[in-house]
């Protein structure tokens, strides 16, 4: 997979990682990937996953 795509709906920031760096995504933002999920680390949560979209959702309790 070339470019994905990680969207945040939830209203905490969300800390995942990227060639063994943390990366943070805001609550609401989004932020692209140029070389896909090959270097991606995304600890477990809810999410969507549409195509190259990768929509992370608020926790489920």
């Amino acid at each position: 997979m070339d470019k994905i795509t990680i969207r945040s709906d939830r209203q905490t920031d969300y800390k995942f990682q990227y060639k063994g760096d943390d990366v943070v995504l805001g609550a609401g933002k989004i932020i692209s990937i140029a070389d896909g999920l090959s270097h991606v680390v995304l600890p477990t949560c809810a999410m969507k996953i549409m195509n190259n979209l990768i929509v992370i959702k608020d926790d489920v309790k």
